[in-house]
């Protein structure tokens, strides 16, 4: 899996939504704009990505809590960990905040790409029940 991560933004793509709807799976943006993965299946792996723009505000109530300091890419590797977990993101702030434990089974790359921050990550198949954070 490291292989495929260092090249992860070879396997990204960026537009409307109606235009990626054959990626493995898709982060929607809110401009409207989607990021599919391309890459190719991973026999025994299931991945998830998050994007985000990274020039949008934090929002207050999250900063509060959180603190802006590279917000958006903890924000979208919390989100990643959250979809490879099967976990509702209230639930994962409660027990982890925005960070991402090194217990767990699950691998992930973080990246900036055009004007966003994407997360893609990967877990074992049959493992995301059992995620307890994610390793980089």
């Amino acid at each position: 899996m490291p292989g495929l991560l260092a090249v992860a933004e070879q396997h990204l793509r960026i537009g409307a939504p109606a235009d990626l709807t054959d990626a493995v799976t898709r982060s929607h943006l809110d401009d409207g704009r989607c990021v599919g993965w391309y890459g190719p299946r991973t026999p025994g792996w299931r991945v998830a990505i998050d994007a985000e723009r990274a020039d949008a505000a934090v929002p207050p109530t999250l900063a509060r809590r959180f603190g802006v300091e590279d917000f958006w890419a903890r924000w979208t590797r919390a989100e990643c960990c959250c979809k490879l977990a099967n976990v509702p993101v209230a639930a994962w702030w409660r027990r982890h905040g925005l960070s991402t434990p090194a217990d767990g089974s699950a691998v992930w790359r973080t990246l900036w790409l055009a004007d966003l921050v994407i997360t893609v990550g990967f877990v074992p198949d049959g493992r995301g029940a059992a995620v307890g954070g994610c390793s980089r």
